[in-house]
């Protein structure tokens, strides 16, 4: 099993920057992907980008693609999201999953099999 913790949300005014982090524990592959993942209330989850730990490659949504970056440190099994230039339609909740195989490079297409619980941006001026 596979435990996920996000934090680092929070609230800043547009054009602002924020570093979300994503922790993971547990059995972790080697070609899992770790995703991250955004919802607003009422609307459909959207997946942002995805981090595949085999070689450290990322491919992301096309519309974060230059705002956001993904890094990671794998000695604490923790994936990053940097977001930078937020507009007030980044608001929303974040969380990061889990795909324990590679399955492609759009991963939110696949199942996921783990997803943490979310840290809260709000971007407003």
């Amino acid at each position: 099993e596979v435990q996920l913790v996000e934090s680092g949300g929070g609230f800043v005014q547009p054009g602002g920057s924020l570093r979300l982090s994503c922790s993971a524990s547990g059995l972790l592959h080697d070609d899992s992907v770790i995703a991250w993942f955004r919802q607003v209330p009422g609307k459909d989850p959207e997946g942002l980008s995805c981090f595949t730990r085999r070689d450290g490659s990322t491919y992301y949504r096309h519309f974060v693609k230059d705002r956001f970056t993904v890094s990671s440190d794998n000695a604490k099994n923790t994936v990053y999201l940097q977001m930078n230039s937020l507009k007030p339609e980044d608001t929303a909740l974040y969380y990061c999953a889990v795909l324990l195989k590679e399955r492609g490079v759009q991963c939110w297409l696949y199942d996921i099999d783990y997803y943490g619980s979310g840290t809260l941006v709000t971007v407003s001026s």
